[in-house]
């Protein structure tokens, strides 16, 4: 049985939703509809758009894929009192300081190899280890600047629930300009819950991005500049590369509006040739650089490794970043935190059968119809076997994918991820959901409460992932106590935010 976020084992509605709950028991279906439309066309005139590659099925709400096409936003947001997300909070931080100091290790001493707690050849032979990365010194040893953390809810026997960390995306995390808009919308649609409850704000995101990046900047740079690179209009998440550029107050640009001179990285402008220092980079490594990677890409700049290496510019989120958020790395992460910090892990890892070892490969063939199977490598919901959603046909043919490359695909059980009231097209009904934190890396680890609350809106699916047909929630995070506050004016930086 799933945890639900609101009601208890007795269906009475927990003490942080209390508040929440008598007021939506007042809100009529063809009002919250209303709200709906409306969020709907504000999306959709702002442009608040996501394009699905290759998929040819309609989404939950009746949308073809394959095409640009609205987030589907829900209108009752997920509550996490406050208790829940400081210790979340410490464990987030927690895991990605490990996670760097894993992976400068990994480019540097490689002492976690040679004591035998991460396998030499899983690392070495990793798709995502960049050997042009070895011995190079980034600022402040940080890596991943920008992390986005999946974690989930699953419940115990007790009837309580436990967090657990499903996914570390440490490459390029995506997400965030939809975190920050939901809230907007929130404020727009329903300005009188704000001020019924202490909801925590998430509008200063971008100012602790911005200062995140600078904080990385060469050394010896006071003012740096600071760009966002994007693949172009037609990358699925250009409207979080141009709103997170927007908000930050900086350039987007692509990798034609780059050169190289003189071992420096600069950008065209109407004014003349402007040096770069730090690249907010929304491109994969493959693509940075022609000249050192893939000679095909047109979306890099030739020559930028160069320059990377020399330690002119700074790349955020660091070349060779995702040899620690391999799928087939995951397991070791809590030997990480242990290994580096002297610590035990604050959130823990979903159980995990690696397919390459024979004894696991064993067990998951033999359960296939019980276990959630993912590629190492794969993401946005793609490669995977949700076993006990699958056909016998599905499961056959998934099992000789599994036997033929069993080095690529990790196991984990199906848990029951937790569940959370939805406003569906029959009314308020449980779907499951799961959260994305977004931490930010330079010199603290700092974030907004909150993160990403994704939704599988299908009734009964498990796959949250907006490439699946899901959709978001807002995420609230309430001040101080877990109580509703008393009637009071939005703060601030709430006010500031409401204007979309």
């Amino acid at each position: 049985m799933s945890y639900d976020e609101m009601h208890d084992r007795e269906t009475l509605v927990r003490e942080h939703y209390a508040g929440y709950a008598r007021w939506l028991e007042q809100q009529s279906n063809e009002a919250m509809n209303g709200r709906r439309e409306e969020a709907e066309m504000i999306f959709r005139r702002v442009g608040i758009t996501f394009a699905v590659y290759g998929a040819k099925d309609e989404d939950a709400n009746g949308a073809k894929e394959g095409t640009e096409r609205l987030i589907p936003f829900d209108l009752i947001p997920r509550i996490i009192p406050a208790h829940e997300w400081r210790e979340m909070e410490r464990g987030l931080a927690q895991r990605v300081t490990a996670l760097n100091r894993f992976i400068e290790d990994v480019y540097h001493g490689q002492e976690i190899l040679e004591a035998g707690l991460v396998p030499r050849e899983q690392v070495l032979h990793n798709a995502q280890f960049r050997p042009e990365m070895m011995g190079v010194d980034v600022p402040g040893k940080v890596y991943s600047h920008i992390a986005g953390i999946d974690i989930v809810r699953a419940a115990n026997a007790d009837g309580s629930g436990s967090y657990h960390v499903l996914e570390d995306n440490l490459r390029v995390p995506s997400g965030v300009s939809y975190m920050l808009e939901n809230r907007k919308m929130m404020m727009r649609l329903f300005p009188e819950l704000f001020s019924l409850h202490r909801v925590e704000p998430v509008a200063h995101y971008p100012d602790l991005l911005l200062d995140t990046l600078r904080a990385v900047a060469p050394s010896g740079v006071n003012e740096p500049t600071v760009v966002v690179l994007t693949p172009g209009a037609y990358n699925s998440a250009y409207f979080e590369h141009a709103f997170l550029a927007q908000q930050m107050g900086v350039e987007l640009v692509e990798g034609q509006d780059l050169f190289v001179k003189d071992d420096h990285l600069y950008m065209r402008t109407t004014q003349g040739p402007r040096r770069i220092d730090v690249i907010y980079r929304r491109v994969d490594d493959d693509f940075l650089d022609p000249k050192a990677f893939r000679p095909d890409s047109t979306l890099g700049c030739a020559g930028l490794l160069d320059v990377y290496r020399a330690g002119n510019v700074n790349l955020c989120n660091a070349v060779g970043t995702g040899v620690a958020d391999d799928k087939s790395i995951y397991p070791y992460v809590p030997k990480m935190i242990e290994f580096y910090l002297g610590e035990k892990p604050i959130l823990h890892n979903v159980p995990t059968w690696q397919c390459r070892e024979a004894g696991d490969l064993q067990y998951v063939l033999a359960h296939l119809s019980e276990l959630v199977v993912k590629e190492v490598h794969g993401a946005g919901g793609y490669g995977m076997l949700v076993g006990p959603a699958a056909s016998k046909a599905e499961i056959a043919a998934f099992r000789e994918q599994l036997v033929a490359s069993p080095s690529n695909y990790i196991a984990q059980p199906t848990l029951s991820l937790s569940t959370c009231p939805t406003f569906v097209a029959s009314g308020v009904a449980p779907r499951h959901i799961d959260l994305r934190p977004f931490v930010l890396s330079g010199k603290t680890v700092q974030m907004v409460p909150g993160g990403l609350t994704r939704v599988a809106l299908k009734e009964g699916s498990l796959v949250v992932n907006s490439s699946q047909g899901g959709g978001t929630k807002d995420t609230w995070m309430l001040e101080g106590d877990d109580a509703p506050a008393p009637a009071r004016a939005p703060s601030q930086s709430q006010s500031q935010s409401q204007s979309l």
